[in-house]
């Protein structure tokens, strides 16, 4: 190293080789401190994005879910205050009137009609198997006597079918329905 004015000599072998050195790795650490940046700024939008268009499709689902669990959590039911009673019938017509009357007269809330179904039983000392229908009727289980009163009364059979069982848990809206379409 010389010492005085700069010559060429003093250029290529002194400080400023040094500082060139420096300056280029420290623009080589630049830029690529830069595309990391960018690249973790391309990343951090690009899940932003994601998160935004997520959120859009998914809240109506999210939404729904969310509000049926909170009808059902805070929905109360104390068990066995509703029934599902079975009566069976010899066909259609006989069933649909049934049916209509159990809910026109609020002895029920709801008569699902099952058609096609094959009873085998004994009566009078014989084995029988015959077609029939079968309602389920939903109800307070308050309203089973007037029910079974009801039936036995416009029932065909000799010895209607006429068989209830408590419902012991459920859909809270839906047990909550029964309870209003049935008046105590």
């Amino acid at each position: 190293m010389l010492i005085g004015p700069l010559g060429a000599e003093t250029l290529r072998g002194g400080p400023w080789k040094a500082v060139t050195v420096v300056s280029a790795d420290l623009l080589l650490i630049s830029v690529l401190w830069t595309h990391a940046s960018l690249c973790l700024v391309g990343l951090i939008l690009r899940l932003l994005l994601q998160t935004v268009l997520l959120s859009v499709f998914m809240f109506p689902l999210l939404r729904t879910v969310g509000l049926r669990a909170f009808s059902m959590a805070s929905e109360t039911y104390t068990s066995g205050t509703h029934s599902a009673a079975f009566v069976t019938c010899p066909n259609d017509t006989v069933a649909k009137d049934l049916a209509r009357a159990i809910v026109e007269k609020k002895l029920a809330a709801c008569v699902n009609i099952v058609p096609a179904i094959t009873s085998v039983y004994e009566w009078q000392g014989k084995i029988e198997e015959d077609s029939e229908v079968l309602l389920m009727i939903k109800t307070r289980s308050s309203k089973v006597p007037a029910l079974a009163e009801y039936v036995r009364s416009n029932h065909p059979y000799e010895v209607a079918e006429v068989i209830s069982l408590p419902i012991e848990q459920g859909n809270p809206p839906y047990l909550k329905w029964i309870g209003d379409a049935v008046p105590e």
